[in-house]
Parts: C-alpha cells; sequence; structure tokens
C-alpha cells in the first residue's frame, strides 16, 4: 500500500497470482557446541529490578491521561445474583457524579476515586440471590455426584491382572480446597477512546484475547483496538479473563471520557478464577518383593496434568473426571488456571500415595521410588536432591520430619526434599529447609531460573499449609488478606535450588515445576515427622490437631 496514497494498494494474493512460492534452504547448520556459547548458560539479573524495588515501574493503575475518571462498579453479594432495582436518588443533586446503568453494569465516576467510592455507598441496590447449595464441607460430595465419565490419561497392561498378583492394596482418597490467587495487585484497566480507535491498558496476561474481547464488547473492529501491558504486580494464571478491561472499555464509550477502574481487594477476591476445589482416588497394590504391580487413579477437576504415569507400574491405568475449570453445575463461581494448574493437586496425592505404600511395606520412601523407575534421568534428579539433602535411608516415620516428592511437569524433571518441625500443641507445621534439584534441559539463564524457582517453593507453602477459600453457595466469606493467610517472611525456609546440567536437552520452562510437589513433600515430611497422615490441602493447623487426636484415639 502506498503510504501517501491508501487507494493504491495491492494484496499478496494477486501478487502471487494462486502460485505456490517456495525457497529451499541449503541442509541445516550444524548446532553449536555449549563450550561454544557466549549468551546462553550465562547469569544475568533481572533488567527490571531497579524500577521495581525503587517504586519507578509503572503499572496499570499508575497510568494517568487528561480529563479520566474513576469508576466504583455496583456488584453483587453472591454469584448468580440479579438485580431487582436500583434506587439513586440519594445522588441525583450531586452535579460532580456520574452515574451509568448499561444492563449489567452499574456504575459512579468521578475525577476522584475515593468520591466515586463514597457516591457507590448512596446507591441502593435490591437482588434476588440463589440458594447456597454447596459449602466447603459438602463441596467434595457434590463434584463426585456431578462428575463426567472420565477420559483416559494413561493406561498399560490390567488393573484386574494386577489386583490379582499383588499381596498388599493400598486406597485412599486426596482433597484440595478452592485456592486464591491472592495477587499483590489487584485487576485494573483504563481505556480511552479517540475517535474511532480504543486504547486500554490493562493488567492481563493475555493481551490478545483482550483485543477481541474489547472489539465485541464495543462492536468495532479489533484492528481499532489497542490493548498495552504495563508492569502486571503477579499473575499466577489469574489475569488470564479481562472483566475489568471489558467495563473500562465500556464505560470509556458511554461517558465519552477516559475511566479507569481498579479493583478493590474485595472486588478481587470475589471475581477470581480460583484453583479449583478438586479430589483424587488412588487404589494400588504391591507384591512381596515391593514392586508396585497395579495404580488405579482417578482425579476429579484438576484436570490430566500431572496425573500421568511415570512409575514403572506394569498395570496402570489414570483418568481424569472433569477439566480444572470445571463443567456445568461443578463450582458455584469461576475457576480457571492457578500456577502449575492440576498437576499441584494431581502430584499431592500420588506422592502421598508412594510414602503411604513404602511406609506401610517398610522401605525407606527414597528406595522405594527407586526401586520403582525405569526413568534415568528420575533416578539422576532424585539422587541429586537425596545427596545435597544427606538423605539417609529409614522407613517412615523416623521423627526426623523428612519427606521426599518427584515429579515430571511440562517436561520439568523435579525432586523435592524437606524437612520440617510440627508442634504438637498447636498444630502448627515450620518448614525448616527445602532441596529442590531441577532438570529442565538446556538452562538460558541460571540466575533467572534459580528465582522461579525459588519463588515457586515459597509460593508453594501457601496452598499446602494455610490458602483456602472459604464459602457459602456463590458467597465468598474470604475478601482480605485479615482471613485469607498467604505465606509471610517469616515462613521462609532454607532453600536450595539445584539445577541440573542437561545441555544436550532442550531448554524448558523451569517457573512452574517446583510448586507442584510443595503438597506432597510436606505432607509426607509431616507424617515422618509425627506419624500422621493428612489428605486434605492446605494441611492447617487445625487438620493437623485433628490427625493427632484421631491417631491417639487408634492408639
Amino acid at each position: 500500500m502506498d503510504k501517501n496514497n491508501s487507494r493504491k494498494q495491492v494484496t499478496y494474493a494477486e501478487l502471487t497470482k494462486g502460485k505456490t512460492i517456495e525457497k529451499h534452504l541449503p541442509p541445516k547448520p550444524a548446532l553449536k557446541n555449549g563450550s561454544e556459547f557466549t549468551i546462553i548458560g550465562k547469569a544475568v539479573s533481572r533488567k527490571d529490578r531497579l524500577e521495581k524495588v525503587t517504586g519507578r515501574a509503572q503499572y496499570a493503575g499508575d497510568i494517568r491521561v487528561p480529563g479520566m475518571l474513576y469508576a466504583k462498579i455496583i456488584r453483587p453479594p453472591v454469584h448468580g445474583a440479579r438485580v431487582k432495582g436500583v434506587d439513586t436518588s440519594a445522588l441525583e443533586k450531586n452535579k460532580e457524579i456520574q452515574i451509568i446503568q448499561d444492563r449489567d453494569l452499574i456504575a459512579v465516576l468521578h475525577p476522584y476515586p475515593d468520591v466515586a467510592e463514597k457516591a457507590l455507598s448512596q446507591i441502593k441496590v435490591e437482588f434476588d440471590s440463589p440458594d447456597a447449595k454447596v459449602d466447603g464441607k459438602s463441596i467434595f460430595e457434590h463434584l463426585l455426584r456431578v462428575a463426567p465419565e472420565g477420559g483416559v490419561v494413561t493406561q498399560g497392561g490390567n488393573i484386574h491382572e494386577g489386583e490379582k498378583v499383588a499381596r498388599e492394596t493400598f486406597e485412599a482418597t486426596y482433597l484440595n480446597h478452592y485456592v486464591a490467587h491472592a495477587t499483590i495487585e489487584t485487576h485494573t484497566a483504563l481505556a480511552r477512546i479517540d475517535k474511532d480507535k480504543v486504547t486500554v491498558w490493562a493488567s492481563t496476561q493475555s493481551p490478545f484475547r483482550a483485543k477481541e474481547e474489547v472489539s465485541q464488547a464495543l462492536g468495532i473492529p479489533s484492528e481499532k483496538v489497542r490493548i498495552i501491558t504495563p508492569f502486571i504486580g503477579g499473575g499466577f494464571g489469574g489475569k488470564n479473563y479481562n472483566q475489568q478491561a471489558l467495563e473500562a472499555a465500556r464505560l470509556a464509550k458511554l461517558t465519552g471520557k477516559p475511566v479507569q477502574v481498579a479493583w478493590s481487594r474485595g472486588e478481587e477476591f470475589f471475581y477470581d478464577t480460583f484453583r479449583p476445589a478438586a479430589l483424587v482416588k488412588i487404589k494400588s497394590g504391591a507384591s512381596g518383593a515391593n514392586q508396585i504391580v497395579f495404580w488405579n487413579y482417578d482425579v476429579y477437576f484438576a484436570g490430566s496434568r500431572g496425573a500421568e504415569q511415570f512409575y514403572d507400574i506394569p498395570h496402570h491405568r489414570e483418568l481424569s473426571h472433569g477439566h480444572y475449570t470445571g463443567s456445568p453445575g461443578a463450582h458455584p463461581f469461576s475457576t480457571g488456571p492457578w500456577r502449575a494448574h492440576g498437576s499441584n493437586t494431581n502430584t499431592f496425592a500420588k506422592e502421598s500415595h508412594i510414602d503411604i505404600m513404602a511406609s506401610k511395606l517398610a522401605v525407606d520412601p527414597l528406595e522405594f521410588r527407586l526401586k520403582n523407575l525405569n526413568d534415568q534421568r528420575m533416578i539422576r534428579v532424585l539422587k541429586t536432591a537425596a545427596e545435597r539433602f544427606g538423605w539417609r535411608a529409614l522407613p517412615a516415620p523416623s521423627g526426623r520430619g523428612f519427606g521426599v516428592a518427584c515429579a515430571i511437569d511440562v517436561g520439568v524433571y523435579v525432586a523435592t526434599m524437606a524437612e520440617v518441625e510440627v508442634d504438637q500443641e498447636s498444630g502448627r507445621v515450620r518448614v525448616k529447609r527445602i532441596v529442590c534439584a531441577q532438570d529442565m534441559g538446556l538452562v538460558i539463564n541460571p540466575e533467572g531460573a534459580k528465582i522461579q524457582m525459588e519463588g515457586s517453593l515459597m509460593m508453594g507453602l501457601g496452598y499446602t499449609l494455610t490458602e483456602e477459600v472459604h464459602f457459602k453457595g456463590g458467597q465468598i466469606l474470604d475478601r482480605n488478606f485479615d482471613t485469607y493467610d498467604i505465606p509471610r517472611f517469616s515462613w521462609l525456609p532454607e532453600i536450595e535450588a539445584v539445577l541440573m546440567e542437561s545441555p544436550g536437552t532442550p531448554p524448558l520452562g523451569g517457573g512452574e515445576p517446583p510448586i507442584v510437589c510443595m503438597g506432597g513433600v510436606i505432607a509426607n515430611a509431616i507424617f515422618d515427622a509425627i506419624g500422621v497422615r493428612l489428605f486434605e490441602l492446605p494441611m492447617t493447623p487445625e487438620r493437623t490437631k485433628k490427625g493427632l487426636a484421631g491417631a491417639k484415639k487408634k492408639g
């Protein structure tokens, strides 16, 4: 197209006239030997670190444009509630406040956010709310009732044949509750419309999806929409949906002015797409030689990631019932990806069950894993972690508080060992140290990889020990950090992140795999410390004390 005359243009199809244009390249060049790399494998610190620690980094909430308004929006008390009536009479004489009512969107706008928020509280809204049908106690029975038939993840041999040769069988159910993303930055967006073009500064992990969604919401071509993503103050899978961007764009169109929508902490919890509540049922068997001979595995609503079998088991079947985003009627609110979605749940169940088998067979848990593995990469990673940790073979419970867990996540091999201390009076668990060995293929930036591993391990302590969304039907009961407990600096254990040398293997992402073992490794360490097996995440002090009380009754 001629830049000076838009009428002078020609398409690629017109130029090719239907012909196939090909160019054959010479044979592939030989790849460099690792010893020749000048950039790959060299440690580099983050380029944005100075901006972030000094506060100069710009997030969506820091963007300002002339004439912008701040919007505060009426929210339902529970998910699924419908507006029955709206009374804005208390604001009718206030000429500074702009009120918007557009279908499901009821908002007040003002040049100052605190004024808009105060005005919002003066609007009276009547809602028709659905009855609460499930809560944290009944959710797992509900999920089993509504679960679809399972799809095969992996399988081999014949379960019935395996049951015939098993000398001992083991059966258990593992649970995890809803978990919030709890990002530092809440969902925020600023939208500005200039004639027929829309610009949105949005805190989002999916800018291309946001572009299409804004296009559809405003009824304009997508090429007229520009999405700008400043720094994001945490995502972890929780900023893949762009409700705040759509709200800002709609309000900008309705008011004719730039509009910023910044969710409060309460709104962030309410509209979060939580990691789903899920459960796993496992039945397995072992031979007299301590070989796992069959493994029957069903996971409900966590998805298939992490359910794949990597142990050497002749007869196994892994089924996944329902996706992590759920299915109609499964969850009373939205669910979605949460750092290494699915694999956290599946690894907790799988590695807890492996430890149960090892303990009942009176075999050291590391030795039992190695005995049932043929995968040399996994064996190497496990042995490396054991060497760095200083593992000494003893069957659990040994009273030491040592735990081990391993996994393959998105092709990355990871083995984690942990040492814990359990206060039996309070039920509190203190993680003293963690060693995590990871084979992620060729490591591009060792410093960046280690930072990701350390952050992932620390974040994993949250879903393992405290993080749980309490609810009653569509009502979210946790709306801030006074009741939703995330990891604190005081929890920080001694962490050793070990990157395996694997230059001949293609590079893989290493930011999520370390988190997947945290539930399993801590559960196994708790059992080793006090002889109590916990089957439910998070392993809160209350659940630990309940487990101890149950063990005393049995004893």
